[in-house]
């Protein structure tokens, strides 16, 4: 089965399979143990190709995954968006991260809206959550802001303990995908 990844676009950003160049960037993102703890890391470098390289099949086994995230002006490398569901997740998750270069400019929450619109809309997923480590305030926030809520937590076989963030169902949204407490 070939598995054609779509490219998924925004005002601001292009959400893409991964291409080789990638590897630096994300390299540096699983480097800095501050930044990766809630993405299952740190890695060193031969382990951050091997996770892009799992991310890729993760398409090829689920026939979804992540996108990379590149700013349209610049070709600058943002971070990843996208759902995710390796052996031992309990259900799907909408994930993402952000690079120190592009946090703080509205990317995440701009990637994980057009992801989750695909998710819903696409793929038909009807429930979809996000996996957070506690401390990870910022994607909590960030959650939050997509209309999640705290649903609970569990135990990760990869990650210990999460925060589970259930995203509103399409039937919570309105026809712009905002959920009326939020819009």
């Amino acid at each position: 089965m070939t598995i054609a990844i779509p490219t998924l676009e925004t005002d601001r950003l292009i959400l893409r399979e991964h291409h080789a160049a990638d590897l630096d960037p994300l390299a540096a993102f699983y480097a800095d143990e501050t930044r990766c703890k809630g993405f299952g890391g740190p890695l060193d470098r031969a382990d951050s190709w091997r996770w892009m390289a799992s991310s890729l099949g993760h398409w090829k086994l689920r026939g979804y995954g992540y996108w990379s995230v590149e700013e349209k002006a610049t070709g600058l490398f943002c971070g990843l968006a996208g759902p995710w569901n390796p052996e031992g997740w309990r259900e799907p998750e909408l994930g993402w991260f952000t690079t120190a270069q592009a946090e703080g400019r509205g990317i995440a929450f701009e990637a994980a809206s057009r992801a989750r619109d695909y998710i819903f809309d696409t793929l038909g997923f009807q429930t979809l959550t996000s996996n957070i480590v506690p401390g990870n305030d910022r994607s909590i926030k960030l959650a939050e802001r997509l209309g999640a809520t705290l649903d609970g937590s569990y135990e990760n076989p990869h990650m210990g303990k999460v925060l589970v963030y259930r995203h509103p169902s399409p039937s919570e949204q309105d026809a712009d995908g905002n959920v009326e407490a939020y819009a």
